[in-house]
């Protein structure tokens, strides 16, 4: 019988942990409805970057960095500059070195649970955030909205997780979404981070200046993109400095794979992240490459997208009106 403890002790926070036969999850409403692990059991993977000696402490200090933080609104926005169709947001520039705003406040905040089931199949965990005039954002981000995320475990599929983003408001509400996906290295248990290869499904790189915002230029891959695209990357041990590109279709045992495949070489374990078609971008990251993790983030939308010249069927960018909601997907399993 799979099962769910909603008061599950993690590090000292209040969490909720799911359990099956073959994996272990474990989410933190109060930290952005982060996931701060998952652990296939059975074959000894550790997915998400982990550490045992690592205090919740540290880990509220930086969000972004450990489990599978989701992110709205994601990545670099030009001097905190937000331009929808019926207005001008000016977010704060928390990212002083480039003059950016970074990463929203959404994995910052306080997540409810709205509910929660186990049975023989799986587990279910859903939590939401419902942005209105009470939080302190509201002055430069007057949109009211609600993101809800619905988390799912099982043996046969994995962990699915699954977002879904609705407007409160009569203005227009811009819609960009990601997770940044820290995957641990090494995956497996007594593993090395250099038999670790990784498999994005890459097209065009986007140009990005040396504020990290793209330049709406694409460029022809090189021998260093082409890593990504023929599974031959290593992850770690070299730097990997936001690479963006346009996201195409991969291959796993034989069949078309929308999504990140991971390997060990050295004993064949898998790590495959499956991403709906909303995600249409990906973004690598891995912090300098010698902290243990790395990032290939699913994204929906270009960095910087509501700026963009460009259209918004070539930056992802949308809007939803009043009522409206946006849905995405993904999920990781391990083989």
């Amino acid at each position: 019988m799979n099962k769910i403890d909603l008061n599950y002790s993690f590090k000292g926070v209040n969490c909720v942990k799911m359990q099956t036969e073959k994996y272990t999850a474990v989410i933190a409403p109060s930290m952005g409805a982060a996931v701060l692990r998952l652990h296939d059991d059975k074959n000894g993977i550790e997915v998400f970057r982990y550490r045992e000696d690592c205090t919740a402490q540290q880990i509220d200090a930086q969000r972004e960095i450990w489990g599978l933080p989701t992110l709205y609104l994601p990545n670099r926005f030009d001097k905190g500059i937000i331009k929808t169709s019926d207005a001008v947001y000016h977010l704060p520039v928390n990212e002083t070195k480039f003059d950016n705003h970074l990463h929203g406040w959404v994995h910052l905040r306080s997540h409810d649970v709205e509910s929660s089931s186990a049975d023989d199949k799986k587990c279910v965990l859903v939590t939401s955030f419902t942005f209105d005039k009470n939080d302190e954002m509201y002055g430069c981000f007057p949109i009211d909205f609600k993101i809800s995320y619905r988390f799912t475990l099982s043996d046969e599929e994995g962990l699915t997780h699954e977002v879904t983003l609705t407007n409160n408001s009569d203005k227009a509400l811009p819609v960009s979404i990601c997770t940044h996906t820290c995957l641990n290295a090494p995956m497996c248990d007594g593993g090395q981070e250099s038999t670790m290869r990784l498999s994005v499904p890459i097209g065009e790189k986007c140009g990005l200046t040396d504020r990290f915002l793209p330049d709406e230029k694409f460029l022809p891959l090189t021998d260093w993109d082409m890593e990504y695209k023929n599974g031959t990357k290593v992850p770690t041990g070299q730097v990997i400095e936001n690479d963006m590109y346009k996201a195409e279709m991969n291959t796993y045992k034989g069949k078309d794979f929308y999504g990140t495949v991971i390997t060990d070489t050295a004993n064949g374990h898998t790590l495959c992240n499956e991403v709906s078609k909303e995600y249409k971008f990906w973004n690598m990251w891995n912090h300098d490459g010698d902290k243990g993790y790395f990032c290939p983030e699913p994204m929906t939308a270009m960095i910087n997208s509501p700026n963009l010249s460009l259209p918004r069927e070539v930056s992802g960018y949308t809007e939803l009106g009043k009522d409206e909601s946006f849905k995405c997907w993904q999920r990781f399993f391990t083989e």
